[in-house]
């Protein structure tokens, strides 16, 4: 296995982690319409039971991406995470936020009461994906960062800080781009898609249902038309890419070139499309005939597909997966930001381990839908949120 081969597996395995990490933000967008969804205490309590059964899957994928990235591309985690701190830190504020208000809005002497933290999650619901689809959007738009790697071994040096962020933001500079914030509303409206569709599989009550198709047309036109405008921007905006000598320039067109270069991924993300689109028409559908697939799955996978393919085109075929905005020649690519060969090596057969651990998420997973959320359920369960 060459080095090269071992970059592009590992960014291969990050983006799959972090397009699996798009697809569970569902639980984010199904909190975003509690108060929508629900208009009675039993009514939110089913919707927040439905999704308190898991909201570990997303924090601890989001945990893995983090961890992922840190392995297999330190410079990236040492400059996006430690620079554009604040913007990292409201992400995983919110997160905890999230999971103390699972735990607290029922529990004895909550003086706050259950619709403080009910609010909570739904600022979690807004708050999560609308910052991680910008975060996303950097990959695409740039940050504002200098990298300066003889500060390991200039002695005159300051501190031997390698990368720093070149204004005071820490990050939130990046929500000042209009584009970041198209794409982070893009991904907001579609968490909350997915959610509804969760939803509406998971809680077996007509009433929630029929206001989830409501809510549901709503949402994915939305997310199809922020979706659709930023794709057009991606496609004719110059793109951050380098040559064989590693010299970063702007190309005109180059993530339109990389989608015509990479024609598998360009299937992959077509096949994605029409696969969140089908599972929206599905439920859409389903209140005038009946349909036996449940839209959540084909619109899962189709999120996996899209975002996988996206997060690849923002790093292979030469292409800077992290620009620099202050200093272009600081820009990460894969050839300059990932580990050393033999921990891409070592790690590479950890990595095998994963199917594995998929598996049993899955088995997880069909052991805690095996049952749909009722009212029943809810009155009867001393556990329940």
């Amino acid at each position: 296995m060459t080095y090269t081969f071992l970059q592009h597996y590992w960014c291969f395995i990050v983006s799959l982690l972090g397009a699996l990490l798009v697809f569970l933000l569902f639980v984010q967008g199904a909190n975003a319409t509690i108060f929508t969804l629900g208009r009675t205490q039993e009514e939110r309590r089913m919707l927040i039971n439905s999704t308190g059964r898991k909201w570990e899957f997303t924090f601890t994928t989001l945990v893995t991406f983090g961890g992922a990235f840190f392995a297999s591309f330190p410079l990236f985690y040492s400059t996006s995470f430690g620079g554009a701190y604040w913007l990292w830190m409201l992400i995983l504020f919110s997160f905890v936020l999230q999971a103390v208000s699972y735990e607290f809005q029922n529990k004895l002497g909550n003086f706050l009461g259950p619709k403080t933290f009910q609010c909570f999650l739904v600022l979690n619901g807004i708050l999560g994906p609308l910052l991680l689809g910008g975060a996303v959007a950097t990959f695409f738009e740039g940050s504002n960062f200098i990298i300066e790697k003889n500060n390991l071994v200039d002695v005159a040096a300051a501190t031997p800080i390698i990368s720093r962020w070149a204004n005071a933001s820490h990050g939130l500079d990046a929500l000042l781009n209009p584009w970041v914030l198209v794409f982070g509303l893009a991904v907001m409206c579609l968490a909350r898609t997915l959610g509804i569709l969760y939803i509406i599989n998971n809680v077996d009550d007509d009433t929630i249902r029929t206001r989830c198709r409501r809510q549901l047309l709503i949402a994915a036109a939305a997310f199809v038309m922020l979706f659709v405008t930023y794709l057009v921007h991606l496609l004719i905006k110059d793109g951050f890419a380098y040559n064989d000598e590693g010299i970063i320039f702007m190309e005109p067109y180059k993530y339109l070139h990389n989608f015509t270069d990479m024609w598998y991924l360009t299937a992959i993300f077509l096949v994605g499309v029409v696969l969140v689109l089908y599972g929206i028409a599905t439920e859409l559908l389903r209140g005038f005939k009946p349909i036996a697939i449940h839209g959540i799955w084909p619109a899962g996978i189709g999120t996996v597909l899209t975002v996988l393919a996206l997060l690849l085109m923002s790093a292979w075929n030469h292409t800077a997966y992290y620009p620099s905005t202050a200093d272009l020649q600081s820009s990460l690519t894969l050839e300059n930001s990932s580990s050393s060969y033999f921990t891409l090596n070592t790690m590479f057969y950890v990595s095998l381990l994963v199917p594995f651990v998929l598996a049993y998420i899955v088995y997880c997973w069909r052991k805690i839908d095996s049952k749909k959320i009722d009212r029943a359920e809810i009155a009867a369960d001393d556990h329940a949120y």
